[in-house]
């Protein structure tokens, strides 16, 4: 980015000797001031995936149940695969799908975001949770 040391601290509002640091790979550098320096370079992803708690739905024809995300705005829809559940979450075959999902929602929505997150996106722009992305 043809910064200087300073330049960068100014923008990152870290001091000098952080960034002296920072470039050193020194262990002893909080990690704000990492996220700070980070930011300012470029390297953070600011993306988040929030879920709303609306009602979830099986579909069988896709063999899975559906919820909804947003980000920015953006509604993403959601799905973790029937076998996923079953897989997984089920409680040996104790719970239905809809039952498994709901038990276990927050790590599945944790699951939906990480692949968010890592662009692990579907061809129509979904997020798709399947038994491999859990094991």
């Amino acid at each position: 980015m043809k910064l200087t040391q300073k330049q960068l601290g100014e923008l990152a509002k870290v001091s000098t000797p952080t960034i002296s640091r920072f470039e050193q790979v020194d262990k002893d550098i909080q990690m704000s001031s990492v996220l700070s320096i980070l930011d300012v370079i470029g390297m953070t992803d600011k993306r988040t995936l929030v879920f709303r708690h609306e009602e979830s739905k099986y579909d069988s024809g896709r063999e899975a149940v559906a919820f909804w995300g947003e980000e920015a705005g953006r509604p993403v829809l959601c799905r973790i695969a029937r076998e996923a559940l079953d897989d997984h979450f089920s409680d040996r075959d104790r719970l239905r799908p809809e039952a498994a999902f709901a038990k276990h929602r927050k790590e599945i929505e944790s699951l939906a975001r990480r692949k968010y997150v890592l662009d692990q996106i579907e061809p129509d722009g979904s997020i798709l949770v399947g038994t491999l992305e859990i094991a």
